[in-house]
């Protein structure tokens, strides 16, 4: 069996709104989702005080204090974005079917939610548990974005949860391809989400690879450019609704996209530093199994953390697969980094602009590095490309490659 697989619906939250028309009207006026956090000069010994926040998130008006109790900042972002997601496709109040056991649900993170760790800390260091409460590990455990979905959602299908830093999103939306393909599931909720914790930033700060431009946030972090100085740590959650091409047809569904490709790999060298090889490798894995060449893909959404050997290593693996005619951007000028949902959002975010035929320049990307590339970067101004398929990649900590081949839907 290898069913075609289709997106039928799609939603996000982020630092620059919750919907794909606030989000666009945001992005053409220049803004971005970064933002100087004061507060952190004070209260953390770090180098950097930029974070890229979801403003005002709550979902107390949609959802009871009794369906949240398990669910800390990370899974709340991974229940709004599958909620919308859900509606859109049609499927929000179909119980039967998300009670069938032929829905599913592939989702990750990076960590789970950080302020329940707190708790755990004080017992072993002061011998104390009054910090822990019944639902404590619930909200910090790796797969507490699968388990609240399920939960919330009444979802009796199988569990994919993907904790893989940055690829996180990423993969959870391949994992789910591959087990709607194979007929395992007929209907898959896929995407990632992070709630932003200066813990995590501090992994990136004690590697000396986060932007200390505090006094400039609205021009950093800038990909692929000749001045950037590192990555801003984001938040935010995106999920994709992918179903079986027929069983959508046979429901009347709106089909917005296509999956047509999922490429994945390790490095096996370095912990840190991504090869540029197996990154290649990766992208040719997705287009084999899309069953599309190089010269198919219009577009790619790279990775773009804006960090010397991440960028470099990216660009000189796009153009080992693509050369340098392909059209080449990233969103992480928008919204930081957002770890373990960035490939989600990307991908939401990507198919969105697929749909119109019109996609965003990389945020603050100027001055190209010369080190990097020789890619038609899009910067400065958006482009209208005729595209039919585009690929999104996102590489993470130990070496972890993804790849996705998207395909445009009339």
């Amino acid at each position: 069996m290898n069913r075609r697989v289709v997106v039928t619906g799609m939603a996000g939250i982020t630092a620059l709104g919750n919907d794909w028309p606030s989000i666009r009207a945001n992005m053409a006026a220049g803004q971005t989702g970064t933002r100087h956090m004061a507060s952190w000069a004070n209260d953390y010994d770090l180098r950097t005080q930029l974070a890229a926040p979801v403003p005002d998130f709550d979902i107390s008006d949609r959802f009871s204090r009794k369906q949240l109790r398990s669910s800390g900042r990370v899974a709340q972002f991974a229940i709004a974005a599958s909620d919308q997601a859900l509606t859109q496709a049609g499927l929000r109040d179909e119980t039967r079917l998300l009670k069938s056991g032929r829905v599913g649900i592939a989702y990750g993170s990076s960590f789970g939610s950080t302020p329940p760790v707190l708790g755990f800390t004080r017992l072993i260091t002061d011998g104390t548990s009054n910090g822990i409460s019944a639902t404590s590990y619930i909200q910090m455990m790796s797969h507490t974005t699968c388990v609240n979905i399920g939960i919330l959602f009444g979802i009796c299908g199988r569990i994919i949860p993907t904790s893989t830093a940055c690829t996180s999103g990423s993969m959870a939306i391949g994992y789910a391809c591959e087990a709607i393909r194979y007929g395992q599931q007929d209907v898959m909720i896929a995407g990632g989400a992070e709630e932003l914790c200066p813990s995590e930033v501090a992994v990136f700060d004690t590697l000396f690879a986060t932007s200390v431009r505090n006094t400039e946030s609205a021009r950093t972090p800038r990909p692929y450019d000749r001045d950037r100085d590192g990555l801003v740590i984001g938040e935010g959650g995106g999920t994709l609704i992918l179903e079986a091409y027929d069983h959508a047809v046979a429901r009347g569904a709106p089909i917005l996209a296509e999956v047509t490709g999922f490429g994945t790999n390790t490095d096996g060298v370095h912990v840190t530093q991504q090869s540029e090889t197996t990154m290649a490798d990766a992208m040719c894995l997705a287009l084999a199994d899309a069953g599309v060449a190089a010269g198919d893909i219009q577009l790619v959404n790279g990775h773009g953390t804006a960090t010397e050997h991440g960028d470099r290593a990216e660009s000189l693996a796009t153009h080992a697969v693509f050369g340098e005619r392909i059209a080449f951007h990233t969103l992480k000028g928008h919204f930081g980094h957002t770890l373990g949902a960035c490939g989600a959002i990307e991908s939401w975010l990507g198919l969105e602009m697929l749909r119109e035929q019109r996609f965003v320049p990389t945020a603050n990307l100027e001055r190209i590095d010369p080190d990097c590339a020789d890619l038609d970067y899009i910067h400065m101004q958006p482009r209208q490309l005729a595209a039919e398929y585009f690929m999104s990649n996102n590489f993470a900590f130990g070496g972890i490659n993804t790849s996705l081949v998207f395909r445009r839907c009339d």
